[in-house]
């Protein structure tokens, strides 16, 4: 501020010598706003842009827990703070394993296409299934001079120079295969306890008579019908009934709708 109104005394005072000025007041005044609005356009053409990219393992509507809210208001706070503008925000609703990543793919797509400075994510585990993909994927970005922030590591990927940190190819490697032995140390587990379930006895499944029948189904899903009746969208009708995209489709599917 100091430095503004120093530009805008001195322009005053040439200006004023010279004769061009009459009514000083009025002029000080226009000019202090036309070197306002030009320090603010510069201080925006120095800012740098980034991309938020969120992903949970389901849709959200039903349950906060997998909604990707939270991640997305996090990486705003962090990009104010680093004073970056967020050009564009993605969120993907998909599993974890799931081979096919097509918002991610979008997301970089969108950062290469218009020069992106930031691409950034809640964790790392949010860019790939195993270690090799994560590799693949951070390869690109630096390929591209496109720079990757995971908020929950606390990492970035290149320097302020555009060069790969020291230590980042490093951590990312450990990182994401320590992700990768975690996830399949729970798969393990997981199918050795579905193993020794079947064996001991157990069925897995649903139990015999927890299907509901097509009046049940009316009964419950009763405002979920009628908007179906009148033609709303499937997402639309999900968000009014807290009621998640799959449900909503396979009513409408099962009673033609």
């Amino acid at each position: 501020m100091q430095c503004n109104q120093n530009v805008t005394s001195l322009l005053h005072d040439v200006l004023k010598k010279g004769g061009v000025i009459k009514n000083s007041r009025y002029i000080s005044q226009q000019v202090q706003k036309v070197i306002l609005n030009m320090f603010n356009d510069l201080s925006k053409t120095n800012m740098k842009t980034a991309v938020i990219y969120s992903r949970t393992s389901s849709s959200g509507y039903q349950t906060h827990r997998q909604d990707t809210t939270r991640q997305v208001e996090d990486l705003k706070a962090y990009a104010k703070y680093a004073q970056m503008e967020v050009v564009r925000v993605y969120e993907e609703h998909i599993s974890g394993a799931s081979k096919q990543r097509p918002t991610l793919v979008e997301a970089i797509d969108y950062c290469k296409r218009e020069h992106v400075d930031y691409l950034l994510t809640s964790e790392l585990s949010r860019v790939g299934r195993n270690a090799f993909e994560v590799l693949a994927t951070v390869k690109d970005l630096v390929d591209n001079k496109i720079n990757l922030y995971m908020q929950k590591e606390q990492l970035t990927l290149l320097d302020e120079k555009g060069e790969p940190t020291l230590f980042a190819p490093i951590m990312i490697a450990t990182l994401s295969t320590c992700a990768q032995l975690e996830r399949d140390s729970i798969t393990f587990r997981l199918n050795s306890g579905r193993k020794q379930y079947v064996e001991n006895g157990g069925q897995l499944g649903r139990k015999k008579g927890s299907v509901k029948t097509r009046e049940q189904k009316e009964k419950q899903y009763r405002e979920v019908l009628a908007y179906l009746r009148k033609k709303y969208s499937v997402r639309v009708i999900a968000k009014l009934t807290s009621t998640s995209v799959a449900t909503v489709q396979r009513l409408k599917t099962e009673f033609e709708l």
